[in-house]
This record gives structure tokens, C-alpha cells and sequence, in this order.
């Protein structure tokens, strides 16, 4: 018997070495191969759009002109009124989103009991999982004769409806992302200023909000790079028509909006199909920004007391 488990104990440890490397060697490429994809998709967008910026088009035209007639017989590439239109929507979708998710992560950290706890981040797990073109259905049927309506307006796609519907849209990520921030914050902090007497609104507002701040911070960026980088939604709701936006109900097009309505009716390899990779290519750097900056904000590296 004895000779037996010692013949056999060797056997055994040996497969769970190589169970063990097998798994760390699945894992790294895995995460080798997330970097290797998004280094390929850059370089796909940059092999095909970076020749029209060289050859094709002046830089401070491209930036700096809204006219965008890329089918007329004198085509025009002027990028500013799809910036225009982007900024503005994803502006005022922050605006609505930042208010709502913050509060909503708030009263979920701090506030609600477990079970009313688990019920809303449920709620708002199923709210992020509504695609995108459900939302744009109803800005299209719903916000569009809502927005006729009260404000009496002739058409109601525009940056109002475009923007209500992805700060709807961005709020779920960003409670998301804002609530762990928030539990993230030691227990001693909340019970030290407790027992000094504050009470739970005090304890949140200047304990745990400074606490969570470049979580916070992180949870509104990442919202503006979903808000950035949302198309359906944003081509149903907006009216799509482009034009440098004086107000609200303005309608607009967004960048992404614009590849999406374009690029299958393009052909391949001319100025236009190269013009709209050139527009992925500011999407892709900005939207990198964003979750750079974002990543950098987490570990505290931009924003140190």
C-alpha cells in the first residue's frame, strides 16, 4: 500500500502543474489577444482612411468646415458640423445622465436597505441591457410627438431628443460604475464620522464623496465615451441633417451616426469610403482619450491632493 501513494503522488502533482500552466497560458492569451484585436482594428482604420488625410484633404478644411457633400459633383469633407452635432447631443446627455446616475448611486450605497438594494441594481442592470435600437424607437414614436407637443415645435429629432435618449442610455453604466466607487470608501471613515456625530447626509457629502471622487469622476468619463460613441439611437433620434446647431431643437448627425447611414452605400477605396474611415480614426483617438484619462483618474494619477 505504501509503495502504491508514493507512485502515484508524483502522477497527481504532475497533472495539476500542467493543469496549472495550461490555464495561466489560456489566460495570457487571452489578454494578449484582447490588445492584439484592438491594435489590428486601429491599424485597419488607419490603412484605409489615413491616405485621404495626407493626399486628399487640408487638415484645417476637414476641422474646419461644416459643409459635409461628399455625393455633389464638387464633393466637400468638412468634419465641424458632425463634431458640432456629437458634442452637442453627448453635452446635453451628460447633463441629463450625471444628475440622475449620481443620485441614483448615492441612495444605492448609502441609503437603501439590502433588499431594496439588490431590487434597484437589478432595475438597472435590465435598463443597460434595452438595445440601442429599441431606445431609438422611442425617441423616434414617443419623444418626437411629446416634444411637438409641449414645445411646440415642427419637428421633434433633434439634440433634445437625441440627448434625453443617451443620457438614458449612459445613466445605467455610470450608477453602475459610480456605486462601486462609492462602497469602495472604508467603513471607518463613514463610523469615525459618525461618531463624531454627523449624521447619514453629512457622512455622505463630506466623507464619502471626497472619498470616491476619482471614481466618480471615472464614472462620468466612461458615461461621455458611451454617449461618444453611440450610433442607432443617436441616427433615429436626431433628425440626421447637417447643419451647425443654434439650439436644442435643432436636428444635427453625429460622427458615428454618419459612418453607420454612409458607409454601405460607398465605394470601396474611393475619397468618400476613405473620409469615413478618416472619421473613425477621430472616433477611435477620442474615445481612447476618454478611457485613458478615465483609467488615469482611477489610480488617482491626474488628480492627487
Amino acid at each position: 500500500m505504501r509503495s502504491t501513494t508514493q507512485t502515484q503522488a508524483p502522477d497527481a502533482r504532475g497533472v495539476a502543474w500542467y493543469l496549472d500552466k495550461a490555464m495561466a497560458y489560456l489566460v495570457f492569451g487571452a489578454g494578449v489577444s484582447a490588445i492584439l484585436l484592438i491594435v489590428g482594428i486601429f491599424v485597419f482604420i488607419t490603412k484605409e482612411g489615413v491616405g485621404f488625410v495626407w493626399d486628399t484633404v487640408d487638415l484645417g478644411q476637414f476641422f474646419g468646415s461644416p459643409a459635409w457633400r461628399p455625393t455633389s459633383d464638387t464633393p466637400q469633407y468638412g468634419a465641424l458640423a458632425l463634431i458640432a452635432g456629437t458634442a452637442s447631443v453627448t453635452g446635453l446627455a451628460m447633463l441629463i445622465a450625471v444628475p440622475f446616475s449620481l443620485g441614483a448611486a448615492i441612495y444605492i450605497a448609502e441609503f437603501a436597505g439590502g433588499t431594496q438594494r439588490e431590487a434597484l441594481k437589478i432595475l438597472i442592470e435590465l435598463l443597460a441591457a434595452i438595445p440601442s435600437v429599441v431606445w431609438g424607437f422611442i425617441g423616434l414614436s414617443v419623444l418626437n410627438p411629446l416634444i411637438i407637443e409641449w414645445f411646440d415645435v415642427p419637428v421633434g429629432l433633434g439634440i433634445l431628443n437625441a440627448g434625453v435618449i443617451l443620457g438614458l442610455m449612459a445613466a445605467p453604466i455610470m450608477t453602475t460604475i459610480a456605486e462601486d466607487a462609492l462602497r469602495a470608501v472604508p467603513d471607518g471613515y463613514r463610523e469615525a464620522a459618525e461618531a463624531m456625530g454627523a449624521t447619514r447626509w453629512q457622512v455622505t457629502w463630506r466623507v464619502v464623496l471626497p472619498g470616491a471622487k476619482n471614481g466618480l469622476t471615472a464614472a462620468i468619463l466612461l458615461g461621455v465615451g458611451r454617449g461618444f460613441g453611440e450610433t442607432m439611437a443617436v441616427l433615429m433620434a436626431s433628425g440626421h441633417a447637417v447643419q451647425l446647431p443654434d439650439g436644442v431643437f435643432d436636428s444635427v448627425r453625429a460622427l458615428t451616426a454618419t459612418i453607420a447611414a454612409e458607409l454601405g452605400e460607398t465605394a470601396v477605396g474611393s475619397d468618400h469610403y476613405q473620409a469615413l474611415f478618416t472619421l473613425g480614426i477621430l472616433l477611435f483617438v477620442v474615445t481612447f482619450a476618454i478611457n485613458l484619462t478615465a483609467d488615469l483618474v482611477v489610480r488617482g494619477i491626474s488628480n492627487k491632493d
